[in-house]
């Protein structure tokens, strides 16, 4: 396996369209266009579904057993829930995220045939009008509306504008670049991820490396709202790597800097196999990695196995505070996870029978095994041969 330069740059220039590309989950047309057009640049076949997921290919030395990479274009957002009689727009959020940090935001609202630009602020946001209750309103979606920047002094002229119960809302990244090497933006859950991926897609092609077996990065449309790669997944894929953000936070083993390889979240533990040799990967090859396990969280590993795939599947993650809020992470993160995703792709297949979807024991790994042997009611250590 080689060790290849990852081009922080690249990693930083494609990161920063992204997010300047408005995409929550159903809005996301526009964005697998930039994702289409950045693998013709690079020179890697793909094809899409019929709503616009992106499998893309890269051939190796064979053809099976398959790999994947995944990661989704999606992100949070919001939709139009109600137009109020003093010309504001109630709204409902598009993924999980909380209310809390909506409030301030400033945003897109995208009708049929045009967009306008709003705020969100909560319904008594002025501490001039309504004193210490602006402090004790309650944090919730029904407490927040958008204040549109159009002339309109009625529900009517509202409505006029084009403005409708259902129009998409985007939520302003405000992304910023420290000479710290921290990044700070909304949505880099999953932006930050799909540049870093882009970024050792480019490395393996730069330095004309010829990777073992077949793989497929492939690009979801729906993770956040919770079935981004149940219908991307093809049965000559048999081993597929997620690729997402980490959680900062006490009680986490997660850090802002290196990768994280997720063990479980909220679904179950991720594949034993994989998951393992990811960790081998980072200690040969001196990629700073923590282990961590995740609560509140799942991913598009979890929409393909729910959907009934025979699929061996973990999570990498780059390393990101505050997610689902006004999130930061840093460019050595990326470019650790870039790095795990270029040796993780020249890496021999180790399971060869994974080849196959049905089998006999042949081949079958096998998970450590219990160090005791029992002997009547009891267990001993066996001998040593």
């Amino acid at each position: 396996m080689k060790n290849v330069n990852i081009d922080q740059e690249y990693i930083l220039d494609v990161l920063f369209k992204l997010l300047n590309i408005p995409s929550p989950s159903g809005y996301t047309d526009q964005i697998v266009h930039f994702v289409g057009h950045e693998l013709d640049r690079l020179g890697v076949p793909y094809e899409l579904t019929r709503v616009g997921a992106i499998r893309a290919t890269i051939n190796g030395k064979v053809h099976s057993p398959d790999r994947a990479i995944v990661s989704h274009l999606d992100t949070l957002g919001a939709m139009v829930r109600v137009i109020k009689d003093n010309t504001r727009v109630g709204i409902t959020p598009i993924g999980h995220w909380s209310s809390r940090f909506a409030e301030g935001a400033r945003v897109t609202i995208f009708t049929d045939t045009r967009s306008y630009r709003g705020t969100i602020l909560p319904l008594k946001a002025s501490g001039h009008a309504f004193g210490d209750e602006i402090d004790t309103q309650p944090v919730s979606w029904d407490n927040i509306e958008i204040r549109i920047d159009a002339i309109c002094d009625t529900k009517q002229e509202v409505c006029d504008l084009g403005i409708n119960v259902g129009d998409f809302v985007a939520i302003d990244p405000m992304p910023e670049w420290s000479p710290s090497g921290y990044i700070n933006s909304r949505h880099l859950d999953n932006k930050a991820g799909v540049a870093a991926k882009l970024a050792a897609i480019k490395a393996i092609l730069d330095n004309d490396i010829e990777l073992p077996v077949d793989c497929h990065p492939l690009f979801t449309i729906h993770e956040e709202i919770g079935y981004g790669a149940s219908s991307i997944l093809f049965k000559d894929i048999s081993s597929m790597v997620v690729i997402d953000n980490s959680i900062i936070a006490p009680g986490q083993n997660s850090s802002e800097r290196g990768v994280t390889i997720a063990m479980k979240d909220s679904i179950g533990p991720f594949d034993y196999h994989l998951t393992r040799k990811l960790i081998r990967l980072c200690k040969e090859n001196n990629i700073t990695h923590h282990r961590d396990t995740f609560r509140y969280y799942r991913c598009d590993a979890a929409s393909a196995v729910e959907a009934g795939n025979d699929i061996r599947a973990a999570l990498v993650c780059f390393e990101l505070d505050a997610s689902h809020g006004y999130e930061r992470t840093h460019i050595d993160s990326l470019v650790s996870l870039a790095n795990l995703l270029t040796i993780y792709l020249q890496s021999p297949v180790d399971i060869r029978r994974d080849a196959e979807n049905l089998g006999s024991l042949k081949g079958f790994p096998r998970q450590v095994e219990k160090p005791f042997r029992k002997e009547g009611n009891l267990y001993q250590e066996p001998e040593k041969n």
